[in-house]
C-alpha cells in the first residue's frame, strides 16, 4: 500500500501559504490513519519491521520541532523530554515499546502545539533558505504516513475508513492506453545518475548527480503482475533450490515460505490475498506486492530475467533520447515530462488505498515506454542501498 511523498511545484515551495496548506494536509492524513485505533492498537506488538504507532506519531512532531522550531528558529523545546522520547537516532528500535510515552491525548496535544508554532512563524514571514527544512519535515511526515499504512497491513488492522478515497476502484486491465509490449529498448550511453542541483528539493541520498556509462539494455514496460508471479509459485518456485541464491535459500529455509507472505490458497485454482484485515480473491492484473528482494530475484531467475540496476531503472524512468539514441543531459522531472501529475499519470498519495492494474496510467509512460515508474508500487533493483560510489 504505497504512499508517494507529496509532489510539489518549485513555485509552491517558496510560498508560506502553500507550505501551510501542505503541512496541514499531511497532518490531517496522519491523524486520519490512526484516529480509529484503540490505545492497545496504537502500541501493538514488538516487531522488527514496525514501530509502536503512539511513539511514531510523536516522533513525526518531534522531527518538525527539531529541524524547524529549534534548528531554524532557535526556540526552546515544546517538551523538555522530547529528545529522550522521540530521537530515532538515539533510541534503539527495540526499546521504543518500553518508554514511558505520553498518553494519546498528551501526544496529540504535543503534535498540535508544534504545528501551531510552525504555522504562526509561516504566517509572519515568507520562508527563505529555511524552506528546505519545512519541506524536509513535510516529506518526512508523508513517508511516515506510508509507514502507518503498512503497519496497519502488517498487523491486520482494518483499512483506514476516514480517508478521501475517491479513486478507490482499481482500473480494469488494459483500460487505459495502448497495449504494452513486453520490453522497452533502452539505448544506454552516458547518464547522470542522481539529483541535479536545479531540483528544488532533494534528499541527501540522491546527492549529487554523477556520470555513469550504461550499455544498451531491455527493461519490462510494466511491473510483474499477480498472475505472472502466481505462475512461478504454481511451478514450484518456492520448492526449487535452483532459483534461489545463497542468501535467498538461507532466508527460505529460515521462514519456510511457500508463497508471498499475505497469500493463502483457498482451492487448487484460487489464491486469496490479505488486504489489511480481510482476504480478497487475488487480482490477476494488479502488481505483485509484499515480496522481498530474495523472492524478486528468484522469480527473475525462473523467468530468465534479472532485476535492473539503479542506474538502468533511473535511465528508463527519466531520460530523453535524441534522434540518434543519445541520452540528453537534462532529465525529465517526472517519467512523462516536467508537468506535475494531474491524476491520470500515476497512482499517488494513497487515494486508492491499494494498487491499480499494471496496464493502467498510460499517460504517465516514460520516454522509452515504461509505465508507472512513479507511484503504485515500490520497485526493486539489484543494488544494495548505500552512498554513491566514487
Amino acid at each position: 500500500m504505497v504512499f508517494t511523498v507529496t509532489i510539489q511545484d518549485k513555485d509552491r515551495m517558496i510560498s508560506s501559504k502553500h507550505l501551510i496548506e501542505d503541512l496541514t494536509e499531511a497532518r490531517n492524513r496522519t491523524l486520519a490513519l490512526v484516529r480509529d485505533l484503540s490505545d492497545e492498537q496504537l502500541m501493538g506488538p514488538q516487531l522488527d519491521i514496525i514501530n509502536p504507532l503512539l511513539w511514531e506519531i510523536g516522533h513525526v512532531a518531534w522531527f518538525h520541532e527539531k529541524w524547524i522550531l529549534r534548528h531554524v528558529w532557535n526556540q526552546e523545546p515544546v517538551r523538555q523530554d522530547a529528545d529522550h522520547l522521540y530521537d530515532s537516532m538515539a533510541i534503539a528500535h527495540d526499546v521504543r515499546w518500553d518508554l514511558l510515552l505520553p498518553s494519546r491525548e498528551e501526544t496529540l496535544s504535543y503534535m498540535q502545539e508544534v504545528l501551531d508554532r510552525i504555522i504562526e512563524r509561516l504566517d509572519s514571514r515568507e520562508p527563505g533558505q529555511e524552506a528546505y527544512f519545512y519541506q524536509l519535515g513535510l516529506f518526512h511526515e508523508d513517508m511516515h504516513d506510508e509507514a502507518f499504512t503498512y503497519t496497519r497491513q502488517t498487523l491486520a488492522y482494518p483499512a483506514p475508513s476516514n480517508l478521501d478515497q475517491s479513486a478507490r476502484e482499481p482500473s480494469p486491465p488494459g483500460a487505459e492506453g495502448r497495449a504494452l509490449p513486453g520490453d522497452a529498448e533502452v539505448p544506454g550511453g552516458r547518464y547522470l545518475l542522481g539529483a541535479t542541483q536545479d531540483i528544488p528539493f532533494v534528499f541527501d541520498n540522491e546527492k549529487w548527480a554523477h556520470p555513469v556509462q550504461l550499455m544498451p539494455f531491455q527493461i519490462a514496460c510494466r511491473a510483474v503482475s499477480n498472475a505472472e508471479y502466481a505462475a512461478f509459485v504454481e511451478d514450484g518456485g518456492y520448492r526449487s533450490r535452483e532459483w534461489w541464491g545463497e542468501e535467498g535459500a538461507k532466508w527460505l529455509q529460515e521462514v519456510q515460505a511457500e508463497h508471498p507472505v499475505y497469500w493463502k490458497r483457498e482451492s487448487p485454482n484460487r489464491w486469496m490475498r490479505r488486504n489489511f484485515q480481510e482476504f480478497l480473491p487475488l487480482e490477476d492484473d494488479l502488481p505483485v506486492i509484499h515480496v522481498n528482494c530474495f523472492e524478486a530475484e528468484s522469480y527473475c531467475r525462473w523467468a530468465g530475467r534479472r532485476l535492473p540496476t539503479e542506474a538502468e531503472w533511473e535511465m528508463a524512468a527519466s531520460t530523453n533520447f535524441d534522434s540518434n539514441g543519445t541520452p540528453e543531459e537534462r532529465k525529465r522531472r517526472f517519467p512523462w515530462g516536467d508537468e506535475p501529475p494531474g491524476g491520470g499519470q500515476a497512482n499517488l498519495n494513497g487515494q486508492t488505498m491499494g494498487c491499480v492494474s499494471v496496464d493502467a496510467m498510460a499517460e504517465g509512460d516514460s520516454a522509452v515506454g515504461c509505465r508507472q515508474m512513479i507511484g503504485n508500487v515500490w520497485e526493486l533493483v539489484q543494488d544494495r542501498y548505500g552512498p554513491y560510489g566514487k
